[in-house]
């Protein structure tokens, strides 16, 4: 077996055979296949696709370059959700402890941002002493004690599929839809999961900018877990605008306690609700009522023992910027527009968010939101706050926001798209 015929095969439009994926997948685990070499793969695919046998060989070749985890010996079904990434996408803060708290066990392994979209222990890591790197004795300690873990995955998992991430990343073939959907389940069915919810994002601040690319994703990967013996359903959800209130780590840990704590927007709740239904129903748990756990306290409970059980204080007062700046409305009227990209990349100028995978963030950096679409405004009333330690990143982040939202007159009939836009099972 070598390289350059595999190339040529996706080169030229043909079939890999599984003899072809398994070599050429553990080749460059091991340093045989050279960047440049799978660079040049990686555009093939990107341009000719592949189809599901493919993908699913792809797959399980990613799984088999690392261990497997393995959740039998708890007392509880295990059920996960993973989301593609959006601006506010602050759900698995809030939805983790909520499942937990219903019935079922949740093993949540998550990741640091990148670009415009924010990273789940990049928030969690806004909490004083909270630490995201378990061993895997540690995980499955905090997931029997407490019902839910959010962590990071240890390098032993899928370790083909970190080494390719990072090669996509600077190639330009991060969008190649056969490598998005095994990159995903590759980990996702490695994890051990008994079920998996996929919450897919469609629109301007997220991945898959229309409804058929995100369809497409959805269905590769719920047949990938089909396929695995992982019950996978996919939610596609509207990231036009930016998910609650805010964007940035600090800031969307506080407003994911208003949600445990039986308020926060409207959005966020929502779409925390439907999705933990999905997942209970997948994890095989009857009768349990997410917004009710909702309500009383017992997913604020979980969290808390979850927080703590991995070294953080969850009475402690979260990280505020020393800097703020005030955008305000520039007319009065309906606001039925406010860009979900434009406000993730200002925030992501501000410092909540990273240009490479080393850069570190800051905690209280990010973007206070004072009105969502619907809303009526009148000029000069605050529109959104910026937050950031450094203020000279503030001319930048504005440059941003140029044009991200929109005011029509009052009076303006205005519908804001649903937040669930379609179900894939």
């Amino acid at each position: 077996m070598d390289v350059i015929s595999v190339i040529r095969t996706k080169r030229d439009r043909g079939e890999l055979s599984p003899e072809q994926i398994d070599w050429v997948i553990d080749a460059y685990t091991r340093g045989v296949v050279a960047d440049e070499q799978m660079s040049a793969l990686a555009m093939a695919i990107l341009l000719n696709g592949m189809n599901r046998a493919e993908i699913a060989r792809w797959t399980a070749a990613m799984i088999a370059s690392g261990e497997r985890m393995d959740f039998s010996s708890l007392s509880r079904p295990t059920a996960d959700k993973h989301s593609t990434g959006g601006v506010g996408d602050k759900i698995t803060l809030p939805l983790a402890p909520l499942v937990a708290a219903c019935g079922a066990a949740v093993p949540q392994l998550s990741g640091r941002g990148l670009g415009h979209t924010g990273g789940t222990l990049d928030k969690l890591e806004s909490i004083p002493g909270w630490r995201a790197l378990l061993s895997n004795e540690e995980m499955l300690n905090v997931l029997d004690t407490t019902g839910a873990v959010i962590c990071a995955a240890g390098d032993g998992l899928a370790p083909a599929d970190k080494k390719l991430y990072a090669l996509r990343d600077v190639t330009g073939t991060v969008e190649a839809i056969p490598l998005i959907a095994s990159s995903i389940m590759s980990k996702k069915i490695a994890e051990g999961t008994g079920s998996l919810v996929l919450d897919v994002k469609v629109g301007s601040g997220a991945f898959m900018k229309n409804i058929e690319d995100a369809r497409e994703l959805a269905r590769t990967m719920v047949g990938l877990g089909t396929d695995s013996g992982v019950k996978t359903v996919a939610l596609l959800t509207d990231m036009s605008t930016p998910l609650g209130l805010t964007a940035g780590n600090a800031l969307e840990v506080r407003e994911s306690v208003e949600v445990l704590a039986g308020g926060g927007p409207a959005d966020v709740v929502e779409l925390t609700i439907a999705l933990a239904r999905e997942m209970l129903d997948a994890a095989g748990v009857k009768d349990a009522d997410p917004a009710k756990a909702l309500a009383d306290g017992s997913a604020m409970d979980v969290w808390r023992r979850m927080i703590a059980a991995q070294g953080g204080d969850p009475d402690a007062k979260l990280p505020v910027a020393r800097e703020q700046h005030v955008v305000t409305a520039s007319a009065s009227g309906v606001l039925t527009r406010l860009d979900a990209y434009g406000v993730g990349v200002a925030a992501w100028r501000l410092g909540a968010g990273r240009a490479r995978k080393e850069d570190p963030v800051q905690a209280g950096a990010g973007i206070e939101l004072h009105a969502k679409p619907g809303d009526s405004v009148v000029a000069g009333q605050p529109l959104m706050t910026l937050h950031t330690d450094t203020p000279e990143k503030f001319e930048y982040a504005l440059a941003s926001l140029e044009g991200v939202y929109d005011v029509a007159a009052a009076g303006t009939d205005f519908t804001a798209a649903p937040i669930v836009l379609d179900r894939i099972a």
